[in-house]
């Protein structure tokens, strides 16, 4: 085993950016400029890149609050997801990622797939992204909209009542609509399946 490799085990965080100590009262934070964090599992392996040109950490709380944060998600050594967001606050030694404002999770791969809301907490342990206020998920081909959506580790998404389908024409016009109390998208396999168990499922056709 090398030295890097014991550095790793030891200390699974890794932090690049200049600190100053600020006191707020009872409070104690640190002032980060330029955070540059990487995150690694127990073995080693990279679980996330996060980035803020601001942030402070709180010796009390013992969690980061940074604001215009970017995270790259890792599967294996290469990024699977991309999330930006106004502000977000990692706890729980950095195994709860709670993201404010202007969401925007991409996932890496042809399509491009996109998820936006208003709020998202990643549960790291359980591999949960949960999505909530003003969801949309959006490709080259598909538009769903709701107010609350998850994100599995079997990379499943479901969406929650109501969840509003539209299926994109060559010109990015609406060509259907379909309205719905739950929704899953496998953004693996592209396919979509919808549930309603009080109401019928709606649609609309444009032409």
């Amino acid at each position: 085993m090398n030295s890097l490799y014991k550095l790793i085990i030891f200390f699974p965080v890794f932090i690049i950016g200049c600190t100053t100590n600020v006191n707020e009262g009872k409070k104690i934070l640190k002032k980060i400029d330029s955070l540059n964090m990487n995150i690694f599992s127990n073995t080693g392996e990279k679980i996330y890149t996060i980035t803020s040109p601001n942030s402070t950490y709180d010796k009390i709380k013992l969690e980061f609050n940074l604001k215009r944060t970017t995270i790259s998600i890792f599967d294996g050594e290469n990024i699977k997801y991309i999330i930006n967001s106004d502000t977000s606050t990692l706890s729980d030694n950095n195994k709860l990622v709670k993201l404010k404002g202007n969401i925007e999770l991409r996932s890496i791969n042809q399509d491009n797939d996109y998820l936006y809301g208003d709020n998202l907490i990643w549960n790291i342990d359980e591999s949960i992204y949960k999505l909530i206020g003003n969801v949309i998920f959006e490709n080259s081909n598909v538009k769903l909209s709701s107010n609350k959506a998850i994100l599995a580790k079997d990379d499943i998404i479901e969406f929650f009542n109501p969840v509003k389908y539209i299926i994109k024409g060559d010109n990015n016009e609406k060509k259907y609509e379909i309205n719905s109390e739950n929704a899953y998208y496998n953004l693996n396999t592209e396919s979509l399946s919808f549930e309603a168990k009080d109401e019928r499922v709606r649609s609309k056709i444009y032409f």
